[in-house]
Parts: C-alpha cells; sequence; structure tokens
C-alpha cells in the first residue's frame, strides 16, 4: 500500500489548487479503500480525486436514487466534474469512456 505521503505528494502534483478539507477527504479515502491498497500513489490519487468530486459534488448519488443506471448518471455529471477539475489545476480530464472509480 503506498503511504499518506506519497498519495499527498502525488495529489499535489494532480490538483495544486484543491482545497485543504477536501485534500485530506481525498487521501483519507485513497487510504480506506481496498481497492485501491496496490495501487501506485498517482492511481489512488486519481481514482480517490474522482470519486470525491463525483459523490461529494455533483448530483450523481441523486441521479442513483432517481432510478439512473450509473453509466447514465456519470454521463449527466461529466461536465460538473471536469469543471471542478479544472478549477483545481487540474490537467487530466475524464472521458466518457472513463468510469473514473
Amino acid at each position: 500500500m503506498a503511504s499518506r505521503t506519497d498519495i499527498e505528494i502525488a495529489l499535489r502534483r494532480l490538483a495544486p489548487g484543491m482545497p485543504k478539507h477536501e485534500f485530506g477527504a481525498v487521501v483519507d479515502h485513497a487510504r480506506d479503500s481496498r481497492g485501491l491498497a496496490t495501487a501506485s500513489p498517482e492511481t489512488a490519487a486519481w481514482l480517490s480525486l474522482v470519486a470525491y468530486v463525483r459523490h461529494a459534488l455533483t448530483d450523481y448519488d441523486d441521479l442513483l436514487a432517481q432510478g439512473y443506471d450509473q453509466d447514465s448518471a456519470r454521463f449527466f455529471v461529466l461536465d460538473k466534474i471536469n469543471a471542478t477539475l479544472a478549477a483545481w489545476g487540474v490537467r487530466r480530464t475524464l472521458g466518457a469512456d472513463d468510469s473514473g472509480s
């Protein structure tokens, strides 16, 4: 498992403008996720970042609760995710075919 420090370094490079309180939540998710236990720090940071933005800052979970399937819900929140990532200085974008996490 990647160390907390390694994930923090990777996330700072990935999203230099990310607010501090959200930064901590993403790092915590990366460390606590069993699915990311063997991921590189960069992969753990990216997947946790996308998951955080999707669940905390978009209507994704509301769309699922309304009966949308995951692919449809992800489609509807894609622009919001990419706008948030860009605002935080992330150069990579999430594409329609990317699951993110």
